[in-house]
């Protein structure tokens, strides 16, 4: 019987303080994303990427995300923010939107739209659905992400594994979520370093 996105949600957020920002034995060993950049100087920083033409502000304070369609695969994305010394950043926002499940974004309102704060310990996490692909562009997250009185970050995460992802002008290998599949869908861990 395969884990549940809820148990390994209740694991990272049981998670000590450090060093879990950046333990990789979370919810069983898997292998370590390469590339996926550490938090060690200046220099790492989580890339940033352009929010395209479908963002909207004021979206609503909101994680649980999936409640807004009826249909397509269910993924808990979660991680840390962290400063460049691997410190959590309390009180940052992270805000997120994404396609639907037919690969459209609403315009309207603001479905497939939310964000939250950082606790004392940096967490952030979404309860979402898994976006469809649309034209031009590989499966993908649109993040901003701000620590208090810092620069925006806008950014953009991407599955591991897509085939679109070497033909997405905006790809980066640093912004792979690691993956997880349970056993009622999917569960998704990037920590933001701004």
């Amino acid at each position: 019987m395969r884990v549940s996105r809820r148990t390994l949600l209740t694991a990272f957020l049981a998670l000590p303080l450090m060093p879990a920002a950046r333990t990789r034995s979370f919810a069983q060993a898997s292998p370590a994303l390469p590339l996926t950049l550490e938090c060690r100087d200046a220099d790492d920083l989580t890339p940033e990427r352009e929010a395209g033409p479908f963002f909207k502000p004021n979206s609503p304070r909101n994680r649980e995300l999936h409640a807004d369609v009826l249909g397509g695969e269910r993924i808990t994305v979660a991680g840390f923010v962290l400063d460049t010394h691997c410190r959590p950043l309390a009180g940052s926002l992270v805000e997120i939107w994404h396609a639907d499940e037919s690969g459209a974004y609403d315009n309207a309102g603001f479905r497939l739209r939310g964000h939250q704060f950082t606790g004392a310990q940096g967490r952030w996490w979404f309860n979402t659905i898994v976006p469809a692909l649309y034209p031009g562009r590989t499966r993908h997250f649109h993040f901003k992400v701000q620590r208090p009185g810092g620069p925006i970050l806008t950014t953009q995460l991407f599955f591991p594994g897509e085939p679109g992802n070497a033909g997405d002008r905006l790809f980066h290998e640093t912004l792979l979520l690691d993956m997880k599949q349970t056993g009622d869908g999917r569960f998704g861990r990037f920590d933001f370093v701004v």
